[in-house]
């Protein structure tokens, strides 16, 4: 994994489609901003409207625990 992002989820181009708008997702870079922090991800992004996909694994696991240790701070 690269150390630019915090999370990097891999997935095959086009696999998902945008539901906005239907264009094929790519990776891309978004930010998570939690309690004052910033955590720079690479997920699936529609690259005509900007919508991201957050696995739900992601959401589940990692995501909950990054909230879990902000929150026991």
């Amino acid at each position: 994994m690269s150390e630019k992002y915090y999370e990097k989820w891999e997935f095959e181009p086009g696999s998902l489609i945008c539901d906005q708008c239907g264009a094929a997702m790519e990776p891309g870079e978004i930010v998570l901003h939690y309690m004052g922090s910033d955590f720079p991800v690479l997920m699936p992004k529609c690259p005509v409207c900007g919508q991201a996909f957050i696995p739900e694994e992601l959401a589940r696991g990692k995501i909950f625990q990054v909230e879990q240790a902000l929150e026991d701070k």
